[in-house]
């Protein structure tokens, strides 16, 4: 499980979401036409970013599902689990609600 990575300085561990098996519309999507989601949970958060030699608190914590840039952070695989690496200016949004 992801408790065996834990991210450091300013980066964010990050479980994606589920794809969408179906559209709106009801269509089903096969697994090669299913896009990647930009939306997930956070899984584990490193120190901080560093400025001025003192640690600068994450404005996201633990549990909450954010939404993310396309193309930020690093993806890997922990015990079968897909995971993502983000630094904290790759996360767009809190998700409330």
């Amino acid at each position: 499980m992801a408790a065996k990575l834990t991210p450091i300085g300013d980066k964010i561990l990050v479980k994606r979401v589920e794809a969408e098996t179906r559209t709106k519309g009801g269509i089903v999507l096969p697994d090669t036409a299913k896009e990647k989601p930009k939306e997930g949970k956070v899984i584990a958060l490193g120190t901080g970013r560093l400025v001025k030699e003192k640690r600068v608190p994450f404005q996201v914590k633990k549990g909450d599902r954010v939404l993310f840039t396309s193309y930020g952070g690093t993806e890997v695989t922990v015990e079968g689990e897909e995971l993502l690496i983000l630094s904290e200016d790759d996360i767009l949004a809190v998700i409330v609600g």
